[in-house]
């Protein structure tokens, strides 16, 4: 027996329907990952110089921190930050902290569209007053 049926089934907002904009996430996803790889590692290059009493390096890698959605102008882009520990602080005075420019720990979109959204605002707020 064959049914008819009037449900239709809504996009996702995390789906991708649309090849190109997957491969263009996947990229963004390998360069930002990149880029944060080669900014903490010119971070330790840095701080090679720093010791432990017994010669081991001071300011180590730590693994990765927990996977985030960071929201672009392609939609969102899931990342995880680079850790870096300090072996030898004795307090939090004296600690070292790795602090990515790329991908600051609060991030949750791009500075481009944070500095889109107020225009959007504004441009969305300007039409409600058109109408009227």
């Amino acid at each position: 027996m064959n049914e008819t049926t009037n449900v239709l089934r809504l996009r996702q907002p995390d789906e991708i329907d649309d090849p190109l904009t997957d491969v263009l996430r996947t990229g963004a996803r390998k360069l930002l990952a990149q880029a944060i790889e080669i900014e903490a590692e010119t971070f330790l290059a840095e701080m090679r110089d720093l010791k432990l009493a017994d010669g081991r390096a001071r300011i180590v890698r730590h693994g990765h921190g927990s996977e985030r959605s960071i929201q672009t102008a392609i939609g969102p882009v899931p990342v995880s930050r680079v850790k870096i520990r300090d072996r030898g602080a004795n307090g939090e005075v004296d600690r070292v902290r790795f602090s990515s420019s790329i991908l600051p720990k609060w991030a949750r979109r791009t500075q481009s569209l944070d500095a889109l959204l107020p225009v959007l605002y504004l441009r969305g707020v300007s039409t409600v007053f058109r109408k009227r």
